[in-house]
């Protein structure tokens, strides 16, 4: 009896130190690699899941029958490349998904170098042992905008003032041709929030303030971003940011530096669904296979841990099968610690996880929560099924690795043809007393002034080059507004130019003064503003180009309507150009009626007090 209670009890103070130890190594957050990297296991050929003439559905089935509970939970993190200080890492910890933040790209942005990173890093996700492939994305939305070269089509606030989308789904073909050209199959775009509030510094990224309006034409984005002939996607659409991020009240951000982004949504549920629903519910009907859930608050609770909304509403009642993404440290907000709020995000339904950076405490926290319980193996399941399935779709698989004789297509003739297309269909002309507009191409003498006059960083608007944009002419290729007058005019026109406006014309006036002002660069956050309206220099610049000419363009370069009530009444044509992007002949196109202004505004302006 007594050795009998001895083994007992022995066997017990065993079981006790193995789930202490267990849990130890867990609250430390120190995770363990994965244990089955055997030969056997990771040297076999000709597995059914590399197999493309089977079903998705079998080779993800296949494929999941042979992972450990490591490979999964590595599926389901978003890491920013820059995060990554050990390539190495990518095949130890069985990394699925990278992404190169705004800005984030190789010390040489040119084409090959992008096309190099990508490459390596996909050959480290190619060392692990079932070797799945990364899935890579970026915020190509208007353009490669990392890369030198590429073509910057106009933001989607532009795009949305052309109200065409044929338009719009050529320009996400191409915008699609060019980031895949680097090896990138996942672009975070189209954007279907709905601006309410233009004080919000991303109302530039979305298609306007108008449901229907960005209904149709996100549902063209995400349709020219993913329709291929080659039987997968041709690059990954990922619609964001779900749901009701244009009507975040003003002063309500959780951010202490940001006004709007990040705050608290404050509409009843009818509102939530007639406005900001119905392009999710388009896209899911559409394609779409991967939804991105904002950083707002809805009624006090952040999306991102919102069951409801993520699991009832979009999974269940609008039968989104894809993967939901979160955004850039979207979830870890959500609770007082990393790991609860990882846990109340999971379970509310997000699939993948943007860290974007602690790629190691989250395999911990996850092998910590599957171990307590607190995230089920079910859970876990389906998110990875959902990740794989998308992946599977792509053509992680089975598309061969880009090569660089593909590059020639960034930034080609044919695609700024196109963008010049969208830059004259997005022109609306605010006012044209007596007819100001169009100009003739044979004037005498045309001054031109602005500090948007002569800038593509001001042209082309945050997310190119660097997150918040640049304010200048290095990192983008393209012709300025005043590079295309000079192109526009005839021989015999003299053009002079003078940022601030001092000019000396004699006692004969300019035929025109065209001024060129707006919004220096910004983007999410930092953009958020009380008032949008023209800085002090840009309106000395129109009142002293006004003074030396017979008649006064104002173009404005902007995300967003500006407060100009006060002074355009003694204006004789205003142009609402919004963030053009790289080809300014599509702005001279409208400006001296070699086509018609078309463009309507996507949001409400108001340019008189009268």
């Amino acid at each position: 009896m007594k050795k009998a209670l001895i083994f007992k009890i022995s066997f017990i103070l065993l079981i006790i130190l193995v789930l202490g130890t267990a849990f130890f190594v867990f609250e430390n957050k120190n995770p363990a690699l994965p244990n089955d990297n055997s030969s056997e296991r990771c040297e076999q050929k000709d597995l059914p899941y590399l197999d493309s003439n089977l079903s998705t559905q079998d080779r993800v089935n296949d494929l999941m029958g042979r992972m450990t509970d490591w490979e999964k939970i590595g599926q389901m993190i978003l890491i920013e490349k820059n995060s990554i200080h050990d390539i190495n890492d990518i095949t130890r910890y069985n990394l699925g998904a990278l992404l190169s933040g705004g800005g984030a790209g190789p010390k040489q942005d040119t084409p090959l170098a992008w096309l190099q990173m990508i490459n390596n890093f996909q050959s480290a996700a190619q060392k692990t042992c079932l070797k799945i492939p990364l899935l890579y994305g970026i915020d190509a939305i208007h353009g490669a905008g990392n890369v030198i070269g590429a073509t910057i089509f106009p933001h989607f606030i532009g795009l949305g003032a052309t109200r065409d989308p044929d338009l719009v789904r050529r320009v996400a073909e191409a915008t699609a041709e060019e980031i895949a050209a680097t090896g990138i199959y996942w672009n975070y775009a189209p954007n279907l929030d709905v601006a309410k509030d233009i004080r919000w510094g991303k109302t530039y990224e979305t298609f306007g303030s108008d449901t229907e309006n960005v209904a149709q034409l996100g549902l063209a984005y995400l349709e020219g971003t993913q329709n291929s002939s080659n039987g997968y996607l041709k690059v990954l659409a990922n619609p964001k940011h779900f749901i009701g991020g244009g009507s975040m009240e003003y002063g309500t951000s959780r951010n202490k530096y940001f006004k709007i982004e990040e705050g608290n949504i404050n509409i009843d549920e009818e509102t939530l669904r007639q406005v900001h629903l119905v392009p999710f519910k388009e896209a899911v009907d559409g394609g779409a296979r991967a939804i991105m859930v904002g950083t707002a608050t809805w009624r006090g609770k952040m999306n991102s841990s919102n069951h409801y909304l993520l699991t009832d509403v979009l999974k269940k009642e609008l039968g989104f099968s894809g993967f939901i993404v979160s955004d850039w440290y979207g979830v870890y907000e959500v609770a007082p610690s990393k790991y609860e709020s990882l846990v109340l995000a999971i379970n509310a339904g997000v699939d993948m996880v943007m860290s974007p950076f602690e790629y190691k405490d989250f395999m911990s926290n996850m092998q910590k929560a599957l171990f307590r319980g607190d995230i089920t193996k079910e859970r876990i399941d389906d998110a990875v099924r959902r990740i794989l399935t998308v992946k599977f779709e792509t053509g992680l698989f089975d598309r061969p690795q880009a090569e660089p004789e593909g590059l020639s297509v960034i930034g080609s003739d044919e695609h700024r043809d196109l963008a010049r297309e969208a830059v004259r269909k997005s022109q609306v002309l605010l006012k044209n007393t007596n007819s100001a507009l169009p100009l003739s191409v044979s004037l005498d003498k045309i001054i031109v002034a602005g500090a948007a006059a002569n800038n593509l960083g001001r042209q082309a608007g945050g997310w190119t080059t660097e997150w918040q944009g640049i304010d200048g002419n290095y990192g983008i290729s393209g012709t300025t507004i005043l590079e295309a007058i000079k192109n526009a005019v005839s021989k015999n026109t003299e053009v002079q130019f003078n940022e601030k406006g001092n000019f000396s014309v004699g006692n004969n006036l300019a035929d025109v003064g065209i001024v060129v002002v707006g919004e220096k660069p910004y983007a999410e956050g930092w953009g958020d503003n009380p008032n949008p309206k023209l800085s002090p220099e840009d309106l000395s610049a129109i009142e002293k180009t006004k003074a030396k000419s017979k008649k006064i363009i104002v173009v404005i370069i902007s995300g967003r309507p500006l407060d100009i009530s006060s002074y355009s009444e003694n204006w004789d044509g205003i142009v609402a150009s919004w963030l053009p992007g790289s080809e300014g002949e599509g702005i001279t196109d409208v400006l001296f009626g070699l086509y018609p202004f078309t463009g309507t505004l996507p949001v409400s302006w108001n340019i008189s007090s009268n």
